[in-house]
């Protein structure tokens, strides 16, 4: 039978989040008490998936023949968070940051280079056999292109029903054409679609369609990778209004990762904002939003479009100076400096932690959340609402 244990923290570094919750690692002698563990129902409000000191360095190499190792592009140095049943986190981040490959990380479409990530108290990026196809039915992915992510040459019924061919203990195969309609009428399409192929659907019925795959196992989180990025404004409403719904009907969890503030504000319950490969700020949604203390939040806030001319006329814009440093070589210290109107020497010699600012501890203020800078504070931000 599986055990519980208390893990302790992983050795202090400074990338380190001082305020995640401790992990409750299962220690599983066999791979069928592996699995019988990742079966463990998870109270909501509880941490799911727990992400410690994640890092993926993709390796530069020269030569033909004999390929040697110059470098590294750090997409992701060092993140740590946790994810609870029954919540959104959404993570934001310019072009490049590093939300892509954390999504695929989480996936285990590809492998860390150092860190963690525990499923039910379970180090996935150890697991291989049988207990990684059980984690890899539990956590499904929702891609960003509607019309890449389909086969376009397969129907509608094989692209769902392909999920039962590899878990066969989800339905019956009896059952899998019936299956597949109810899952078409879950996402609010015609069943009777079943036959039809991918190119004769629209940007946001084949999102549907996706959609209607990830939950096709009956998975407890879902990775959502720019879902709506692709689709109209007005598509874009239906398809995060259907995600909405579902997670009540089906209890999920969600990572969702997307540029578009306004829509990460109203899906998430936590955000967290990503610069160069790292979390430069991390908290609720009004903390985020309505309260930024590290400098990046606040630019990023400062550039959405604010529909009331007045708000807009009285805002202060900040403009960021320079380019983003390229991650095979970022900057010392904070990553941000460079762009950064705040910068100071303590900024280049020391890398922030990512923790409540001093000013704020014991503070009852939403300003007390987790940020990545050495002099954060809060700025007057207008945004859209």
């Amino acid at each position: 039978m599986a055990e519980l244990s208390k893990k302790n923290e992983p050795a202090a570094s400074v990338d380190a989040t001082p305020n995640v919750t401790g992990v409750e690692v299962v220690e599983t002698g066999s791979e069928t008490a592996a699995i019988e563990a990742l079966q463990a129902p998870v109270d909501r409000g509880e941490p799911i998936l727990q992400v410690r000191n994640l890092v993926k360095h993709f390796p530069l190499t020269q030569g033909i023949l004999f390929k040697k190792q110059v470098g590294a592009v750090k997409a992701v140095d060092g993140i740590s968070f946790d994810l609870y049943q029954g919540e959104t986190l959404g993570i934001v981040g310019e072009s490049g940051c590093g939300k892509s490959t954390v999504a695929k990380l989480l996936m285990r479409l590809e492998t860390a280079t150092a860190g963690e990530i525990f499923y039910k108290g379970q180090d996935i990026t150890k697991l291989s056999g049988r207990a990684l196809k059980a984690v890899r039915r539990n956590i499904q992915m929702v891609f960003q292109d509607p019309y890449t992510s389909l086969n376009p040459r397969m129907t509608v019924g094989d692209i769902i029903g392909e999920t039962f061919d590899i878990h066969p203990e989800v339905a019956p195969k009896g059952d899998r054409r019936r299956r597949v309609q109810e899952l078409l009428d879950v996402v609010g399409l015609n069943p009777e679609y079943i036959n039809r192929y991918p190119h004769q659907f629209s940007g946001g019925q084949r999102q549907r369609i996706g959609i209607a795959r990830g939950l096709a196992l009956n998975p407890e989180i879902i990775i959502c990778d720019e879902p709506v990025s692709a689709l109209d404004v007005s598509v874009q409403a239906q398809v995060i209004n259907l995600m909405e719904k579902l997670q009540d009907e089906f209890n999920l969890s969600y990572v969702f990762i997307a540029h578009d503030l306004s829509i990460v504000r109203h899906i998430s319950d936590r955000v967290g904002v990503m610069y160069l490969g790292k979390m430069a700020e991390i908290g609720t949604d009004e903390q985020i939003y309505d309260h930024p203390t590290h400098p990046y939040t606040q630019a990023l806030l400062s550039a959405v479009p604010v529909p009331d001319p007045e708000a807009r006329e009285n805002r202060e814009r900040i403009i960021l100076t320079g380019d983003v440093p390229s991650p095979a070589n970022p900057p010392s210290g904070c990553r941000f400096r460079t762009r950064c109107w705040k910068a100071q020497d303590k900024c280049a010699q020391e890398v922030p932690l990512l923790a409540v600012p001093e000013r704020f501890k014991g503070a009852d203020t939403p300003a007390a959340h987790e940020s990545a800078c050495h002099f954060a504070e809060e700025k007057d931000v207008v945004h859209a609402a």
